[in-house]
């Protein structure tokens, strides 16, 4: 463990957008840990799946599914690639990418950078997936239809994935979160699920959202998303608040994601979780940067967590530490982990 924190203090040498590309090209020469068979107490059945643990890579690292194998040997329970669209597209100019080293964030602007979605099936068809891998999906940001693009993405990974992401709320490609407003999303939902109809597997389909949602539109939100029969939600994206934030970065800007967004992206998941009776499956992403986090977002209403940010600060040693800590959270509550989802939803909420 000590190789790999003299690792993560090297890519600190380097810009963001550097960073992350050698620490793809390390995973993908096989240079990373390999983790232990997970404990039986972390499994989770959702979706009709089987995650070996609860604790996956969000969107936004693997954007273009290049290295979901080498993370499923680390020890992650699902990896989502994306978001891809179904042209490549360079996204927004560089510098895109910003480390709050003060507030343990990052502020990106990347605008749905991708090499689209022929390079990532070509890759799939390669290398099949030997764990859980979910596909996040968006659409081109020079679109003239970007339901079409969404409904391409359902067409091109619904027969590989095991899920699939509706992205639509990312900050960073302009007009995206529109389709958030109910009429918007319903239309969305109508052509999405009438393309998963006509799949000839099911696949489970997402809605990732927006934690800067006025409350008043969770209710109507959350109606549409379960009158259309979507899977689930995954809980947060990243966010335009820069509330509390000291770091000199704190200006540029973007999407904030790490720890300064832990607070309100649990909080607006509780509140969906309460709105839905804990019938719609969450996947809560923001801000989990340990293993107290993690615990949090599942007894605030996610079944799942997702990490990103938290990796860039913690390194390779907080997917163990996470891990330890939800078996200890079991132990220590003589409860199930699926029994504590949601089980401090109404203190978050307030």
């Amino acid at each position: 463990m000590s190789l790999w924190r003299a690792a993560q203090a090297g890519l600190f040498l380097l810009d963001p957008e550097t960073a992350h590309e050698a620490s793809l090209r390390a995973l993908e020469a096989g240079v990373h840990p390999r983790a232990a068979a997970d404990d039986p107490r972390l499994g989770v059945d959702l979706f009709g799946l089987r995650f070996p643990n609860p604790v996956g890579v969000a969107a936004g690292y693997d954007k273009d599914a290049r290295v979901y194998n080498p993370l499923f040997a680390i020890g992650f329970g699902f990896v989502e690639a994306g978001t891809i669209t179904p042209k490549p597209q360079p996204g927004n100019p560089r510098p895109r990418s910003f480390r709050l080293i003060a507030d343990r964030g990052v502020i990106n602007r990347f605008g749905f950078n991708s090499e689209g979605h022929a390079a990532a099936l070509k890759r799939l068809a390669a290398h099949p997936p030997r764990g859980l891998l979910g596909v996040n999906i968006g659409a081109n940001k020079t679109s003239e239809d970007r339901i079409a693009d969404y409904v391409a993405g359902v067409v091109a990974f619904g027969p590989v994935a095991a899920y699939l992401t509706i992205n639509i709320s990312s900050p960073n490609t302009p007009g995206l979160r529109d389709l958030q407003a109910p009429d918007q999303l319903a239309a969305l939902l109508d052509a999405v699920m009438d393309a998963r109809a006509k799949l000839t597997r099911v696949v489970p389909v997402l809605v990732k959202l927006a934690p800067d949602l006025h409350d008043d539109d969770i209710a109507p939100t959350m109606r549409c998303l379960t009158d259309h029969g979507v899977d689930g939600a995954i809980l947060t994206n990243t966010t335009l608040s820069r509330e509390g934030l000291t770091d000199r970065r704190r200006g540029e800007t973007g999407g904030l994601s790490g720890r300064p967004l832990f607070a309100r992206s649990t909080r607006f998941l509780a509140r969906c979780f309460i709105e839905t009776g804990g019938r719609l499956p969450l996947i809560g992403v923001g801000g989990v940067d340990s293993g107290k986090t993690a615990v949090a977002k599942i007894r605030a209403g996610a079944s799942l967590v997702q990490l990103y940010t938290g990796l860039v600060y913690e390194g390779a040693g907080l997917l163990p530490a996470i891990k330890a800590a939800l078996v200890a959270e079991t132990v220590a509550s003589r409860t199930p982990l699926a029994a504590l989802v949601g089980a401090d939803a109404e203190k978050w909420a307030a």
